[in-house]
């Protein structure tokens, strides 16, 4: 097998020799050890500096594109694997389907969530005095979402009905707002976890007070809900 090697000359600075296979293997063995792309850069300045002009697509281009293309889609591919997830309630062809907790061992679990009611001056000032006509806002308020909490799995369809050991549900007069701030708290022992029975009991404990005092005002607004 022959082998091509570019020679330097003192006029054109190149030439085209030819050698045998004996000698073949070493210069690809010494070739192999040069870093790739810097074997590829050289050769294209050779090529100009005999030609005049720098290579089009041949081969050495064609190489070096190769090269930064592969590196480009490995990076990507990388990158799609540590963003990737996946929806536990979807099944494989994307139906919904209540989770499998069986091999899961039972632990205690607990779970707090918190909302905020933003009431204004007028409704503010009603429900700090125990003024509304509807009676106690914030006890009835308390009341619903306790009672919101052991009925979430009734309320949103693929929850499982757990079996809880302690709901905890308060509600505090912010002044500097004019809004009543709800925290939640929901806790089991069991092979899942019970973060939307506290997110259901300060929802049903925030609509509560909404509907206990919307006769006064109807600027009330919900926000916040949140873990």
């Amino acid at each position: 097998m022959l082998l091509r090697r570019i020679i330097t000359c003192p006029h054109s600075k190149r030439m085209l020799c030819t050698s045998s296979s004996s000698s073949s293997s070493s210069s690809s063995s010494s070739i192999s050890n040069c870093d790739f792309t810097s074997a590829i850069h050289e050769l294209n300045k050779e090529m100009e500096s005999v030609f005049g002009e720098p290579p089009g697509e041949g081969l050495a281009s064609s190489a070096s594109n190769v090269h930064v293309n592969n590196e480009s889609k490995m990076m990507m591919s990388q990158k799609i694997d540590e963003n990737s997830f996946e929806l536990t309630h979807t099944g494989h062809s994307g139906e919904a389907q209540m989770v499998d907790v069986s091999p899961k061992e039972s632990s205690k679990r607990t779970a707090i969530a918190g909302c905020k009611v933003l009431l204004g001056k007028k409704v503010f000032n009603l429900v700090s005095a125990n003024q509304m006509a509807k009676g106690d806002v914030l006890t009835v308020a308390k009341i619903a979402g306790i009672t919101a909490a052991k009925q979430t799995s009734s309320l949103i369809p693929l929850c499982h009905n757990i079996n809880l050991t302690h709901v905890q549900v308060d509600l505090k007069l912010n002044h500097d707002e004019f809004s009543v701030m709800i925290e939640g708290e929901a806790a089991t022992t069991g092979r899942t976890g019970v973060e939307m029975e506290a997110m259901t009991a300060v929802s049903v404990a925030g609509l509560t007070v909404y509907d206990m005092c919307k006769a006064a005002s109807k600027d009330i607004v919900i926000t916040d809900i949140r873990l």
